[in-house]
């Protein structure tokens, strides 16, 4: 079994559900007393959040790759980045690691043409859904992606930092999700992606009538399915 590295704290609360989906899926495949062989680098979310706001996104980057080299360090064979929107800076990790990193998108891709979709709805945050380096990451496996209009952005995007990420789970953000998803499926969305790794605390597959694409849960199976590989 290789050694999984994680980098999280982005937030915490979803890392802890990286830690939790890992291990239960080694337990699940492999069975008896077995569980993942992972080392966790968590960050100072409050740090990369400035950085997100102010644009510094190579001074984020190079936080991140810093800590990249500890997992390297430390023994990891392959990086897993516990969140969507960091992966705009994964140039800068791959700079300074000699490790395979697990692309979220790519991974959520393939789980979305297995199923035989062609058009999505990507919910995240501001900088996943409106910026580029995501939305061409999965156009780029002939996957269409709808967005929401600019006001159900905002409050998506306020959901996710100032309640989800402090473990803030309410039935009126997730009833605001719903509706946003229902009218992404009206626009013609055949599933969803739950491109923030906390849209899976708050939004489960019984709350939509499309498949969901929970990236938190697809990112971490694929790195089990990476850790067994022969």
């Amino acid at each position: 079994m290789k050694i999984i590295g994680l980098i999280g704290g982005m937030s915490w609360e979803s890392s802890a559900e990286y830690y939790r989906i890992l291990n239960e899926e080694v337990k699940n495949r492999v069975g008896g007393l077995h569980s993942a062989k992972c080392v966790l680098f968590s960050v100072d979310f409050a740090e990369i959040e400035r950085y997100q706001v102010a644009g510094d996104w190579e001074t984020a980057g190079k936080v991140l790759g810093d800590a990249a080299q500890s997992l390297e360090k430390a023994g990891a064979e392959m990086i897993v980045l516990c969140t969507n929107t960091m992966h705009k800076v994964i140039g800068y990790i791959e700079e300074q690691v000699n490790l395979p990193i697990l692309h979220i998108a790519d991974a959520t891709a393939t789980q979305i043409r297995q199923a035989g979709i062609s058009k999505v709805g990507l919910l995240g945050t501001n900088y996943t859904m409106e910026q580029d380096f995501y939305k061409s990451r999965i156009a780029s496996r002939g996957i269409s992606v709808l967005i929401p209009n600019q006001e159900e952005r905002k409050v998506i995007n306020q959901v996710i930092f100032e309640e989800l990420c402090l473990g803030n789970v309410q039935q009126s953000s997730r009833d605001y999700y719903k509706k946003v998803i229902q009218q992404l499926v009206d626009e013609g969305a055949e599933g969803i992606i739950l491109g923030c790794t906390e849209i899976g605390l708050l939004v489960k597959q019984e709350d939509a009538h499309v498949p969901l694409f929970d990236t938190t849960v697809i990112h971490a199976v694929e790195a089990v399915n990476r850790a067994l590989e022969e």
